[in-house]
């Protein structure tokens, strides 16, 4: 069974945190995309993101949205310390909270967005937590926004990834697609085949009914 602790987490990025910025945008895609979405769901002005890291994703929201609250959990702190040195400019406008995401932030739905960037399948146990806590978060009619590994047709990468603690056997999209009524939804394919990355903008469904549509550009 795939295992991750939270002990495992602090010292992988403990190293990592020091070169992460620097590194990631070799694989890390869809990160921009996911961002611009999001602005278009209609200039949230509460976001939370989960396993928020260096404060990358946070930073350039705060950006192009100059009104918004934002809130970032992570289990790092060594990423959160990069994080904060990144984000102090923007003083009260964001808030950086060291701590698992297994239960929601707030006591009543307090967000218009949850971002879950390359972070959902490192929660190895705990995905299905989150998506719930996820669900309680968010204010009625807010969006979840990830942007995930999903998938690979090779065992030399389902095993490297692995080995970095993340997940890659598509474990997300049915998820979502259950809990949340798709606004976009596609997979994106990453050097050549080498692996595929989920692209979901989803909204919180009323009444917590499930929903089943699909967006036109859903694949």
């Amino acid at each position: 069974m795939f295992h991750v602790t939270p002990e495992e987490v602090q010292r992988f990025y403990r190293h990592q945190s020091k070169i992460y910025d620097r590194t990631r945008w070799l694989f890390l895609f869809g990160r921009n995309d996911i961002l611009s979405r999001i602005i278009g769901t209609g200039s949230p002005s509460r976001i939370l993101e989960v396993g928020c890291g260096t404060g990358r994703n946070l930073a350039e929201l705060g950006r192009l949205l100059p009104a918004a609250h934002l809130t970032g959990v992570d289990l790092s702190s060594a990423m959160l310390d990069c994080a904060r040195k990144k984000l102090a400019s923007f003083g009260d406008r964001v808030q950086l909270l060291h701590q698992r995401y297994d239960r929601p932030v707030s006591n009543l739905p307090n967000y218009d967005v949850v971002l879950l960037s390359y972070s959902l399948s490192m929660f190895n146990p705990g995905f299905e937590t989150a998506i719930e806590a996820v669900r309680k978060d968010l204010l009625p009619g807010g969006c979840i926004a990830v942007v995930d590994f999903h998938d690979s047709r090779w065992r030399w990468f389902l095993t490297w990834m692995k080995l970095n603690h993340v997940r890659t056997d598509g474990q997300l999209r049915p998820l979502l697609q259950r809990d949340f009524t798709p606004i976009h939804d596609e997979l994106r394919t990453a050097y050549g085949l080498a692996w595929r990355y989920l692209l979901y903008l989803g909204r919180q469904n009323s009444a917590g009914s499930l929903g089943n549509g699909r967006s036109p550009g859903q694949r």
